[in-house]
């Protein structure tokens, strides 16, 4: 392995590339492999940055870019680390009218990241969605799989603290 390849793996321990390795080796030469070594790998890394990409890729004798195809076609795939728990503020019609776009703004300051970015500690990774179907809850929070409605903007902190 070259230097350059090194390095792209360097987030991850000698022991999850050695899990990578032989998620690979189980599915090499089989046909539709692909997705079940990415759905494996991203299970066990929680991610699949380019590094990890091209060891697949090598690993299965295949283009780096179908690989990368793949990943970024799916939205199950993520390139980046994930946060402990994944917040959704809705900004569809309803919610944003009823102050979804004020909850958006203060979970920006609050973590010190934008849509799609993850906090630095890893504990929180925040998205927007168009609509979660509870317009009547407007504005809504989702934390993993708890729904929370009629938030206002100082209650976000107090929310929060639920999910350390």
């Amino acid at each position: 392995m070259k230097l350059e390849d090194g390095d792209l793996l360097k987030d991850f321990t000698p022991e999850q590339i050695a899990r990578l390795d032989e998620i690979i080796s189980r599915y090499k030469g089989m046909p539709g492999g692909l997705i079940p070594v990415l759905e494996e790998a991203q299970v066990a890394l929680e991610y699949l940055p380019v590094g990890i990409q091209k060891r697949i890729a090598k690993g299965l004798n295949l283009p780096l870019s179908r690989v990368y195809g793949v990943v970024t076609f799916y939205s199950f795939f993520t390139m980046t680390p994930r946060g402990k728990h994944v917040v959704r503020v809705c900004l569809g019609t309803a919610c944003y009218v009823r102050g979804g776009k004020a909850i958006a703004e203060k979970l920006e300051k609050e973590f010190g990241v934008k849509e799609g970015e993850t906090t630095p500690d890893r504990m929180f990774t925040y998205e927007t969605v168009r609509c979660l179907g509870a317009c009547g809850l407007g504005p809504v929070v989702i934390i993993d799989e708890d729904v929370h409605g009629r938030i206002k903007p100082g209650k976000v902190r107090e929310i929060l603290s639920q999910y350390n």
